[in-house]
C-alpha cells in the first residue's frame, strides 16, 4: 500500500532510529537561502501528528498577530524593519547584510523612524539626504569629515526607495515618496593601474619582502581579493595547470566568513602559465597548510584580506609605486591583457563577470585605445599611409600628463635591516601584533616552519631567539634519535 503524501506547507513526520516520531515543519529561511525548520517529538504517531497540528497552529497565530500591526499608519521604523528582516535579509549575502544593516539601523531609522508610513513625504526624503551630506558621518569625522560620502547617501536612497516599492505592492501607501528625489551624481571608483615599470620594481620588492608568489599570482589572474585569500591546494591541479575558483573569503563583523563566489559566473577555472605553475611548486615546499596562503597568526585558517590588503600597499611604498588598492591589481591585470590582444569574452570568463557587457563597460577606456590603433592598422593598410607607423601601443596613446616612472633597470629593492641566517624573520602584522617565523630544515629533511606572536617588535624578537634555540635543539635531538635507531637496525 502507497504511503499517504502530507500537503504541501504541512510539514513531515518520520520514524527515528531511536523508536520515536518526529515531526518537522520550515518556519523561514537564513541568509544563505536555507530553510530553518522546528520539530516535535512523540512516541506515536499519531501524538506527533497532533503535536505538529499544534505547532503549525501557533505558527499561524504569530504570524496573523504579526500582520496585525502591518497597517499605513506604522511608524516608517517599524515597516523597513520588518521589510529588511522579512523581504530583504534572506536574499542578501552577508557582507552585503552588514552595510544595509549600518544604513539602516544606523541613519534611516534614527532620522526617518518616528515618521508614519503613509505621512512620508519627498520632502521628508530630501531634508533626510541633505543632512546625510552635511553632518552624517559617525566615525573617523576628523579624518574624513562631517559628511557622508555621495556614494552612502545613494546607497541609503536605494534601501528606502526598495522598502517603500514593497508597502506600495502591498497597498499600505499608494505612491512611493522617493520617486523624484535629487540624489548627488553616481561616481565611479577611479580606477589606477600599474604601469609596466612599476609592475617590474613591485615584483623586485615582492621578493624581497616574501611576497612575491602572492604578487605574480594575482597578476596573472586578477583574482578578487576574497577569491585569492580562499584558495587551497585541492583547488589547483599541477599536471592540467587549472585552478578551481569556487569560495571567497570576507570580514564580517569582525570575522572571517567562507561562502560562494560573488556570482555564479565567478565559480570558473583558470589556466596557470607554466612559469606560475612551477613558482606554486617550489612555494608548496614550504607550506604545511591545506590553504594556499594560510595565516601567519591562526594555524589553519586562510590569510585575512585585510593582511593581504595592509602587506601589498607596504610593498608597493618601499617599490617606490603609486599606492592603490589590491582591486585595482586585478585592474592592471585586465588591462594589460586586453593590451597584448585578449578579446573581451575570454577576458571576461577570465576575471569572472557576469557578461561580456560589464568587462567592456569597465574596460571600455582600453578597448577604445584598441579600436583606435585597429583604425590605424586599417588606414595604414588600405590607404599605406605611413604616418601611424609612430608610436603605435597595444594598449593606444599614453595621457600626456602621465609621468614617466623611474627605470626598472635602476632600482634597487628597499631592504630594511638585513637579518643573518638562521634568526629567523619579524612581520608587522597589524598595529598592536608583531609575528615571528623561523622555517629551518627538520631531521628528515623537509622544511619546517614555527611561529611566535607579540604586542611590539622587541617582545616578538625575544621570544623569537627562544624558539629558536629550542627548535635547533629538538631538531638536533631527533637527529641523534634517528642516527641510534639506524645503528640498532
Amino acid at each position: 500500500m502507497a504511503k499517504r503524501k502530507r500537503k504541501s506547507g504541512t510539514g513531515t513526520v518520520r520514524l527515528r532510529k531511536d523508536g520515536r516520531w518526529e515531526g518537522r515543519i520550515v518556519v523561514g529561511y537564513n541568509e544563505k537561502g536555507n530553510p530553518k525548520t522546528k520539530n516535535v517529538l512523540a512516541p506515536t504517531k499519531e501524538k506527533c501528528i497532533e503535536k505538529l497540528n499544534t505547532l503549525q497552529k501557533e505558527l499561524a497565530i504569530n504570524l496573523e498577530q504579526s500582520n496585525k500591526n502591518i497597517k499605513p499608519e506604522m511608524k516608517f521604523g517599524d515597516w523597513i524593519d520588518f521589510w529588511y528582516k522579512n523581504y530583504s535579509k534572506p536574499k542578501l549575502r552577508p557582507t552585503t547584510q552588514e552595510g544595509y544593516e549600518n544604513s539602516i539601523y544606523n541613519h534611516i531609522i534614527p532620522q526617518l523612524g518616528r515618521i508614519p508610513l503613509n505621512k512620508l513625504t519627498q520632502n521628508d526624503f530630501q531634508l533626510f539626504y541633505a543632512q546625510l551630506k552635511s553632518n552624517g558621518r559617525l566615525k573617523d569625522r576628523e579624518k574624513s569629515g562631517k559628511g557622508l560620502s555621495d556614494r552612502m547617501i545613494r546607497a541609503c536612497h536605494a534601501i528606502c526607495r526598495t522598502a517603500l516599492e514593497k508597502a506600495v505592492k502591498e497597498n499600505l501607501i499608494k505612491q512611493n515618496p522617493t520617486e523624484g528625489c535629487k540624489l548627488p551624481p553616481k561616481k565611479a571608483k577611479e580606477m589606477q593601474i600599474l604601469t609596466t615599470e612599476e609592475m617590474q620594481r613591485f615584483l623586485i620588492q615582492a621578493k624581497e619582502e616574501d611576497f612575491y608568489v602572492q604578487a605574480i599570482l594575482e597578476l596573472s589572474t586578477g583574482l578578487r581579493r576574497g577569491e585569492f585569500c580562499a584558495l587551497q591546494w585541492d583547488d589547483l591541479n599541477f599536471e592540467t595547470g587549472e585552478l578551481q575558483i569556487k569560495r571567497q573569503i570576507n570580514r564580517v563583523n569582525g570575522e572571517l566568513r567562507i561562502s560562494e563566489p560573488k556570482t555564479k559566473s565567478s565559480i570558473r577555472t583558470l589556466i596557470l602559465p607554466p612559469s606560475v605553475l612551477k613558482i606554486l611548486a617550489d612555494y608548496k615546499k614550504t607550506v604545511n597548510s591545506k590553504w594556499i596562503f594560510p595565516s601567519k597568526v591562526k594555524e589553519d585558517s586562510p590569510l585575512d584580506p585585510n593582511s593581504l590588503r595592509k602587506k601589498m600597499q607596504r610593498i608597493l611604498e618601499h617599490a617606490n609605486c603609486k599606492v592603490v588598492r589590491f582591486h585595482d591589481l586585478r585592474h592592471t591585470f585586465a588591462t594589460t591583457a586586453l593590451g597584448h590582444g585578449m578579446d573581451v569574452k575570454t577576458l571576461s570568463s577570465i576575471i569572472g563577470h557576469v557578461s561580456s557587457a560589464t568587462t567592456l563597460d569597465i574596460y571600455s577606456h582600453v578597448t577604445d585605445s584598441m579600436q583606435l590603433q585597429a583604425a590605424k592598422k586599417i588606414e595604414k593598410g588600405i590607404g599605406k599611409n605611413e604616418q601611424f607607423e609612430a608610436n603605435e601601443s597595444p594598449i593606444g596613446e599614453l595621457p600626456a600628463n602621465r609621468k614617466k616612472s623611474p627605470n626598472q633597470a635602476n632600482f634597487e629593492p628597499y631592504k630594511g635591516k638585513i637579518r643573518k641566517p638562521g634568526t629567523g624573520s619579524l612581520y608587522h602584522v597589524s598595529e598592536n601584533l608583531w609575528a615571528g617565523k623561523y622555517s629551518p630544515t627538520g631531521a628528515d629533511g623537509k622544511k619546517i616552519q614555527r611561529n611566535v606572536f607579540a604586542k611590539t617588535r622587541e617582545e616578538c624578537e625575544i621570544l623569537l631567539q627562544e624558539m629558536i634555540v629550542k627548535v635547533k635543539a629538538e631538531i638536533a635531538e631527533e637527529k641523534e634519535r634517528m642516527k641510534n635507531q639506524n645503528k640498532s637496525a
